[in-house]
C-alpha cells in the first residue's frame, strides 16, 4: 500500500521509508511509525513520519 495517504498511517504502523539523503539512490529505511509529521491529508511524495529510534522520512509503503 502506498504511503500517500495520512488516514492509512497510524503511530505503530511498521513502514518503508526514504530518507532525505536517501532520495536520490532510493534506498528505503524499514522501521515503525512514531509519530506523524505531515498535516495535511494526502502528500504526492509521501506522508513525513518520525520512526522509533528518531529516523524522519517519507513513507514509501505501508508493511502492515
Amino acid at each position: 500500500m502506498p504511503g500517500t495517504k495520512r488516514e492509512n498511517i497510524k503511530p505503530g504502523v511498521k513502514v518503508k521509508v526514504v530518507q532525505k539523503q536517501d532520495q536520490r539512490s532510493g534506498k528505503l529505511t524499514e522501521g515503525t511509525v512514531l509519530k506523524i509529521l505531515t498535516n495535511s491529508k494526502t502528500h504526492p511524495h509521501g506522508i513525513k513520519v518520525m520512526l522509533e529510534g528518531g529516523i524522519v522520512g517519507r513513507v514509501k509503503e505501508i508493511l502492515s
